[in-house]
């Protein structure tokens, strides 16, 4: 492991790796390509550079080696390995003169060609780190959580929303239709769903007036703006005139399919905007469902934090998803935990949600900054929407209590219909 150059300002990123050569060759062959270094000696790497600019291998966690690869590799095979393949934890430094405040850079940097090397079968990037004057240099959440309550008029307990359903094929007029009964049942959330942005028919421009005066009648009635996350999802310019027209016409957020907006046009639309944004992670089983490739939550969040997103979709707990209850729990605490003096994210659970939940995540994170979200749990309580809303709001007050939802569901009819309805489907 190298161990100079200890005093230059660096970041680090903690990854797993696996590999058909030695553990230490592998992480020094990451270091290298992922620096000033490439496949073979240059004559332009001289030792003055490589003490500028050269990663550090700083730790080494060996794990017990595997004999089959996680990952083919047509560099292995040509080779013709027949050994095992060896697999560790390692950690590298990185100097913080190689890339500065530029995310594309920082990304290319820590996630870039190192997971196409040939020697390399299985590689997750699990972590990243950095001291505060780094990361300060990033715009972050400009809202968080304590931005988002100020703005929705929420405090105390968690954000009860629900998604705008169907997905798609409403018209605006029944868009807003649909609004206006969850406005009815006193929600404090709604959003867009990620595949509707501005679609020919239902044009952006057509839902925005037609839902925003049904949200500012409501907000007379409630004396809040319920908060309704608008898909502003599209090129750089676009976002910038839909956040515009959503702040004119009296919005409090906007939303962003963030995967495919990218990280670089969020942080533009960061700088530019004055309402919190919403990130839906869509697609983000392509980054992490394999174990040994891709990204973890933890690592994932914090870049979107460095960029700017205010709240973040980390799956729900017996959804309807592939992911373990145990990994949105970590993944709601990454958003809650502190990174490098960066404001926290509000953690938003969606995806087979009803009021069953709430003890599990109380209980689990120890918190109400949160936004829990359900469809059918609210839509489809046999009741109706206000009985849905209500009935997730009686759970987190059980929840918070320390009372059993059958207990509690004694005294509170709408949490007494939806454990019926809910508990076998």
């Amino acid at each position: 492991m190298h161990n100079k150059n200890s005093c230059r300002p660096e970041f680090t990123a903690r990854y797993f790796i696996e590999s058909s050569v030695p553990t230490e060759k592998a992480a020094d062959i990451i270091a290298g390509e992922q620096s000033s270094g490439t496949f073979m000696s240059l004559p332009g790497e001289t030792d003055a550079l490589k003490s500028r600019s050269r990663a550090r291998v700083t730790r080494i966690d060996t794990l017990p080696p595997v004999f089959e690869p996680s990952l083919r590799s047509a560099f292995a095979e040509r080779r013709e390995h027949k050994g095992v393949y060896h697999r560790a934890e390692i950690e590298i430094a990185f100097p913080i003169a190689n890339v500065g405040p530029n995310i594309s850079t920082l990304l290319a940097t820590v996630a870039g060609n190192l997971f196409e090397l040939g020697e390399i079968t299985g590689l997750k990037l699990l972590d990243i780190d950095m001291p505060s004057t780094y990361a300060s240099q990033f715009p972050g959440p400009k809202f968080g959580i304590e931005g988002t309550r100020n703005k929705a008029g929420i405090h105390g307990r968690p954000f009860i929303g629900t998604i705008i359903k169907p997905s798609i094929g409403l018209s605006a007029a029944e868009t807003a239709e649909m609004v206006d009964a969850l406005c009815a049942a006193d929600i404090d959330f709604i959003k867009d769903d990620e595949l509707l942005a501005d679609p020919p028919y239902a044009p952006f421009d057509e839902r925005l007036h037609a839902v925003m005066p049904v949200l500012k009648r409501h907000a007379d009635r409630l004396g809040r703006m319920p908060m309704y996350a608008f898909n502003i999802s599209g090129s750089i310019d676009e976002m910038l005139r839909r956040h515009d027209a959503v702040l004119a016409a009296g919005g409090t957020c906007v939303m962003v399919s963030a995967n495919w907006v990218g990280f670089a046009g969020v942080e533009h639309l960061r700088k530019h905007t004055e309402l919190p944004i919403h990130g839906h992670r869509n697609g983000w089983g392509a980054f992490s469902r394999h174990p040994h490739l891709g990204f973890s939550f933890a690592a994932y969040q914090k870049i979107w934090r460095l960029v700017g997103v205010d709240h973040l979709h980390v799956n729900g707990i017996r959804g309807k998803f592939s992911e373990s209850d145990d990994s949105v729990i970590a993944s709601a605490r990454s958003c809650l935990a502190p990174f490098a003096g960066v404001t926290p994210l509000m953690p938003v659970f969606s995806s087979g949600q009803w009021a069953s939940q709430a003890p599990d995540l109380y209980a689990n994170l120890g918190s109400t900054d949160l936004m829990h979200l359900a469809g059918g749990g609210i839509l489809g309580h046999p009741d109706g929407i206000a009985a849905g809303v209500l009935s997730m709001r009686e759970g987190w007050e059980a929840a918070v209590a320390g009372v059993s939802l059958e207990a509690f569901a004694k005294t509170h009819p709408a949490l007494q219909k939806a454990l019926i309805k809910f508990s076998h489907t």
